[in-house]
């Protein structure tokens, strides 16, 4: 791309430092930040007017928080739903406070806004203490990796600012942050309505010797510090000006200094910096993290937007498969399997999760064994990717390894700092598995179902492949997109090369279900119509599967089963001829709790059919024109 170059790439000298504003919906976020904003002088000349006739309007005293809802729904429904940033000047020092959503809908504002933070206000009302979006709003404090966290215990004017009231919900809260790794570098109790301890000391709580709000971000780290890592500079465009070419982007870390020799992305082109150039200033010689530049490049070489500039000597790590930390925001759980692409600093990557390694319990921040992370759950995970990333691991207190994950419709569904390279066993180095980008609500939309996998269990002659047949044909009849996987069908093909033993029955368990997963991911309804007979290996299908795994128990007796013997094998199992036979001489684990159960004894082939169509069709939710249909 070659444009003029924009203002927006002007050297900055000394760059902002971003606070983040996290907490309870109600626990006072921006409350906080008007009356900050209010007590430094940094509000326009007739702001102050402004929330004071609006908040006589609705009846209330001086409304602080009116001053960032600009959004009318916000005033209506009492929550701030964006990531608001607001420049702000403290003595010479500039900041930007963001104040992030509380509400957990409006939690994906908050990934991105608190995403380039170098500190964190964590606002607790201190009547209430720590609540549930507490433990979420510091879960995310500690997946971003902020480490400079300072507590404000807010509303100490309801305690009537009793110093042991106070000191318990520090204790309190203290030990929610220990869970996580993380410790306040202060603790606050203010009053952000009134301005107790925002930007000058209450006289109504002497026995508090601690600095004020703004003392305390005065000793926020800046930006700057990260300048003596090693040089990273994503490229974020290439202009054409006054018939130079100028690579653009955001140091983020070290720094950079004409005459260096960088390498370029996985390419690993070298390249020399030969100028840095200013909008409006005298060219620079070196410029440090936080700082946006355009650089020119000696020879003239062509990045492209995310690749990453690093000296020779100190390379990021390359891996085409990472362990990844996360924070699920899809309402839907996230499976192995699903493919989409992680953004890290300006680059974009095709990935697929590979596994899913342990997924945290909010309630107690302990972390177990799960098949799928839940809606707006954390876990760690493994993605993979076909071509090799550069990056840093994620490093806490600074912007390494931060990526987001965002779907087909580039929306962003989760936080997903890197945490390293993922170990890979020697077989696996050449396989980069890929997801499809239709998606899984592409696929309802357009067949007007979801996919599922009803798993029918029975004795042989129960009628597991009669009952799946016939229901197959009744599905398709009403326009459902059906596909039966039958044990016989299996065994002739994919599975002929394994026996009956108890390892190759649980083999040929485990197959049936990769493939049903395969069928049942691209949208299709799947009839597995397998003896299956140890609870053990239908246990195993429904690990593969996940939720969308329906156990169906076609039950027949033994007696009318040997009658029925349509292929002649309980015969042959009680002459001696088959050994090892289900039922005879092998045994047959019936279903505790089944979906569904189907006797077969005694019913017809229609009538079971027809209840077993009929609790398909409501387990997909099939739209209102195919059910008019059946």
């Amino acid at each position: 791309m070659t444009t003029s170059l924009p203002s927006s790439l002007t050297l900055s000298q000394e760059p902002a430092t971003p606070i983040v504003i996290v907490g309870h919906v109600d626990h006072g976020k921006s409350t906080l930040i008007g009356r900050l904003l209010h007590d430094t002088d940094n509000l326009q000349d007739g702001k102050v007017a402004q929330i004071i006739e609006s908040s006589k309007k609705r009846g209330l005293k001086i409304e602080w928080s009116f001053l960032l809802d600009s959004l009318q729904i916000e005033r209506d429904q009492g929550v701030t739903v964006d990531s608001t940033r607001i420049p702000f000047l403290l003595g010479k020092r500039e900041y930007v406070i963001v104040d992030a959503p509380g509400h957990r809908q409006f939690l994906r504002n908050m990934i991105t806004g608190a995403a380039d933070a170098e500190a964190a206000v964590l606002v607790v009302d201190a009547a209430e203490g720590a609540r549930e979006q507490t433990r979420r709003h510091a879960m995310l404090l500690h997946l971003i990796g902020i480490r400079h966290v300072l507590v404000l215990l807010n509303k100490v004017d309801l305690l009537d600012f009793d110093q042991a009231k106070v000191e318990a919900v520090e204790k309190s809260v203290s030990e929610l942050l220990k869970k996580l790794d993380l410790e306040a570098a202060l603790f606050i109790p203010a009053s952000a309505r009134d301005g107790d301890n925002i930007a000058s000391r209450s006289d109504r709580m002497p026995w508090y010797k601690g600095p004020t709000l703004t003392e305390a971000l005065a000793q926020v780290p800046s930006p700057a510090s990260r300048a003596e890592l090693p040089l990273r500079l994503p490229v974020q465009d290439v202009y054409r000006f006054d018939d130079k070419r100028y690579v653009a982007g955001r140091i983020e870390r070290g720094r950079v200094r004409v005459g260096d020799t960088v390498i370029i992305g996985t390419q690993k082109t070298p390249a020399k910096i030969s100028s840095i150039a200013s909008w409006h200033t005298a060219p620079q010689i070196s410029a440090a993290a936080g700082q946006s530049v355009a650089v020119t490049l000696e020879p003239d070489v062509i990045p492209d937007r995310g690749d990453l500039l690093h000296l020779q000597e100190t390379p990021p790590v390359a891996a085409s498969r990472i362990r990844t930390r996360l924070f699920w925001l899809r309402q839907e759980p996230l499976r192995v399997g699903e493919s989409f692409h992680l953004r890290l600093a300006t680059a974009e990557h095709a990935v697929t999760v590979t596994s899913i390694e342990s997924v945290v319990n909010l309630d107690d921040l302990t972390e177990y064994a799960g098949e799928e992370v839940p809606a707006e759950g954390f876990a760690e995970i493994t993605l993979s990717a076909a071509e090799t990333i550069l990056f840093d691991p994620f490093t806490p207190g600074t912007a390494d390894g931060r990526g987001v994950l965002v779907d087909r419709q580039q929306r962003i569904v989760g936080g997903a700092p890197l945490l390293g390279p993922a170990d890979i066993a020697q077989g696996e180095k050449l396989i980069h598995p890929t997801g499809s980008d239709v998606t899984v609500q592409d696929r309802t939309r357009a067949k007007g179902h979801r996919g599922g996998v009803f798993w029918l269990t029975g004795l042989s002659g129960s009628g597991k492949s009669t009952l799946a047949r016939a229901t197959e044909s009744a599905l398709f009849a009403d326009g459902v997109d059906v596909t039966v996987l039958d044990g016989d069908t299996l065994r002739a093909g994919l599975c002929k090369d394994l026996g009956f033993s108890e390892a190759d029955r649980t083999e040929n368990v485990r197959r049936a279900a990769e493939v049903a997963r395969i069928l049942r991911d691209a949208g299709q309804v799947v009839l597995v119509a397998l003896i299956s007979p140890l609870l053990s290996d239908r246990a195993l299908a429904r690990q593969i599967l996940g939720e969308d795994f329906a156990e169906v128990f076609v039950d027949a007796d033994l007696a009318t089963c040997e009658q029925r013997d349509p292929k002649g094998l309980y015969a042959a199992a009680r002459s001696g001829k088959i050994s090892g036979f289900t039922g005879i001489d092998a045994p047959y684990e019936a279903p505790v709790s089944p979906a569904l159960h189907l006797k077969t004894s005694a019913g017809s082939v229609e009538s079971e059919t027809k209840t077993l169509a009929s609790f398909i069709k409501e387990t997909v939710r099939l739209s209102g024109a195919l059910k008019a249909r059946s």
